[in-house]
């Protein structure tokens, strides 16, 4: 249980910056503090960093960056932000999509330079609602390769990194301030440490059932592709100490997630040119709306099954993920020379599937918007051999939480700061809007990096 209490005396042991959470916006958060000449320590509940951003593709939309520059792409972090706003609906508040869309450019190339990680642009295939090619990802373009190498500059930095400790309980003296922090070890035995200051980095709430069903009803029961450690800690410490929260319905959820394997299915997969059917062999929505909120669709067919429809050519796209190179071994992508070996493969009515084909092709030919509002115009043809997977809908991580200011310090509800209290990542709400359709292609760790460099670096 996240709990606070009250203390009259100061824990024996203290640092300047204690963070809470190893993932990629509590290591930035680490790594900013420590050049900030703070003395620091992360906890972290795991045996080994991992949290979500291990489960990611590791990719970091920026504009502006040095990347963009080397290929000739015109961006720049007005641009970025608007595209922010636009996929979702206006709802975020315009100084903090500001504040990331300019922050995580210059902190990508300072990630390179002082911390060399060999970050390059994904330049072959464009993710829903980004005006120009913006991910930025390590060489495997998997998360762990993003998460070892935050780790290994950390360590190299002199930052410590205690695992296996669970904060559970926020201390606080008697005029609110933070104080410390008490953690438990997997033996039951706990420690207090005490700060100056604390970061939460540990994340949102989508691995709390409960919190699901209260604040995203209608992922209740999905598939969870999270951390199983995003319990809300955050969210109810916030909670407890009067702080505003701000967009809890939103989230990322994702429509293409390789069943029964648990394997992502990159995007590329529909934005190259697929499309959805469901078992009956029919099309059910727009696919390119994005794969945040495919994933109630998907979830809303017979038993929350879809398949993902794509050719060889798609498939040698995607093929520069890990994950999609391991959904090729688990052998959950299928392989058919024509439409009615595809449907045989797939065991889904083999007319109804050639309609569906036939249908997609005539709109891609016809450069013309279909009857689920999808735009085919400069779509290219699917062409044999072609590829299916089997999926299902997920939560990957939720987006609203604690509200923070341009310091990333967390806001009262009558927007006063928490003085010594900051958020990052899915402990903050973030710049996604209200629910899964203002989700952007990347927003999750766009605010965890760019919001661990702000907190780690606000004094």
């Amino acid at each position: 249980m996240s709990a606070i209490e009250i203390i009259d005396r100061t824990p024996e042991l203290a640092v300047d910056c204690l963070i809470i959470g190893a993932g990629a916006a509590g290591l930035v958060a680490a790594l900013s503090a420590s050049e900030n000449g703070e003395s620091g320590l992360v906890l972290e509940r795991d045996a080994v960093p991992q949290g979500s951003t291990a489960l990611s593709a590791g990719l970091i939309p920026a504009a502006g960056t040095r990347w963009q520059a080397a290929l000739g792409i015109d961006d720049n972090p007005a641009r970025f932000a608007a595209d922010i706003m636009h996929k979702a609906h206006d709802e975020p508040d315009a100084a903090m999509v500001k504040l990331v869309t300019g922050t995580i450019g210059p902190t990508l190339e300072w990630l390179a330079d002082r911390h060399q990680l060999p970050f390059s642009l994904v330049d072959n295939f464009s993710y829903p609602g980004h005006s120009r090619y913006r991910m930025h990802g390590l060489p495997s373009r998997a998360g762990r390769e993003l998460i070892d190498r935050l780790r290994s500059a950390a360590e190299s930095a002199g930052i410590d990194i205690l695992c296996n400790a669970h904060a559970t309980t926020l201390l606080l003296d008697r005029t609110q301030r933070i104080v410390g922090v008490r953690f438990t070890r997997p033996d039951g035995s706990s420690d207090e440490i005490g700060c100056r200051r604390l970061i939460l980095a540990c994340s949102g709430y989508g691995g709390n059932p409960a919190l699901v069903a209260r604040h995203i009803p209608e992922m209740a029961g999905a598939t969870y592709f999270g951390h199983a450690g995003n319990q809300g800690d955050a969210l109810t410490w916030g909670e407890q100490l009067g702080a505003a929260t701000r967009h809890l319905g939103g989230h990322q959820g994702h429509g293409s997630v390789a069943h029964p394997a648990r394997i992502l299915i990159s995007w590329a997969s529909i934005t190259e040119g697929g499309f959805q059917v469901n078992a009956m062999g029919h099309r059910f929505s727009n696919e390119a709306s994005g794969y945040s909120e495919q994933a109630a669709h998907v979830l809303a067919q017979p038993d929350g099954i879809a398949w993902t429809i794509f050719d060889a050519r798609i498939a040698g796209i995607a093929a520069q993920f890990e994950d999609f190179r391991s959904a090729v071994a688990h052998g959950a992508v299928l392989e058919a020379d024509d439409v009615a070996g595809l449907a045989a493969v797939m065991r889904v009515p083999a007319d109804a599937l050639a309609a569906t084909y036939d249908e997609v092709s005539e709109a891609k030919a016809q450069q013309r918007v279909d009857r689920f509002g999808r735009s085919f115009a400069g779509v290219p043809q699917l062409t044999p051999p072609y590829r299916a997977v089997k999926v299902t809908g997920a939560l990957f991580h939720t987006q609203g939480g604690l509200v923070i200011d341009d310091r990333a310090r967390v806001l009262r509800n009558d927007g006063r700061a928490i003085d010594n209290l900051f958020a990052a990542g899915g402990a903050a709400c973030g710049v996604s809007g209200a629910d899964a359709s203002g989700y952007l292609s990347g927003n999750g760790l766009l605010t965890a990096v760019a919001l661990g460099r702000v907190a780690g670096l606000a004094r």
